[in-house]
């Protein structure tokens, strides 16, 4: 029955998209709603994460900035909003190439859009690093693209982590949970 359901649901476009009031997300066309807002801690953990790598791109001759909760346009029927994402392409109003770096800050009601729709998403689309924040739990799971495939690289609640890209910069969660 799912595959007959997902036959005659509408698919919408970029176009449709940007006509919409309220946060949404479009992924392959279907439409998912974003809540209100982000509770506190979950705004808390993403300036934590988005202050550590912007001090640390500062100085990048590469031209690699971070951005909060800024829309990747995918293509025509895709659009999502991540938390904190890394590009290194010159950026005007949207995102519109592959990023670097993904984070998305994990809940109970984003967990299985996070973990299971995002994660093939981002690695269909060849987003070099995926990293799963759980901040109930403060633990993190970081994901690196290898041969087209995400392979897990780091996991735990402490310890730091070195995203190798174009600037690479590094995360230490000790200080992320310590200010959490």
């Amino acid at each position: 029955m799912q595959a007959l359901a997902e036959k005659y649901l509408p698919r919408y476009t970029v176009e449709d998209y940007v006509k919409w009031e309220g946060d949404w997300e479009l992924i392959d066309g279907i439409a998912y709603a974003l809540a209100p807002s982000p509770s506190a801690g979950h705004q808390n953990i993403s300036g934590l994460i988005f202050r550590y790598i912007s001090e640390q791109l500062e100085s990048c001759s590469e031209g690699c900035k971070v951005f909060f909760e800024l829309d990747w346009i995918v293509d025509e029927h895709t659009v999502v909003r991540p938390d904190v994402v890394v590009v290194c392409e010159k950026v005007e109003d949207f995102i519109k190439t592959t990023p670097e770096v993904i984070f998305e800050v994990v809940s109970p009601n984003t967990a299985q859009k996070d973990e299971k729709l995002k994660f093939c998403l981002y690695e269909r689309e060849r987003v070099p690093y995926y990293a799963l924040v759980y901040q109930n739990l403060k633990k993190v799971r970081i994901f690196k693209l290898k041969e087209g495939k995400y392979e897990k690289v780091f996991e735990g609640e402490r310890g730091t982590f070195k995203f190798d890209i174009k600037c690479p910069f590094e995360i230490d969660f000790d200080w992320v949970w310590q200010r959490f």
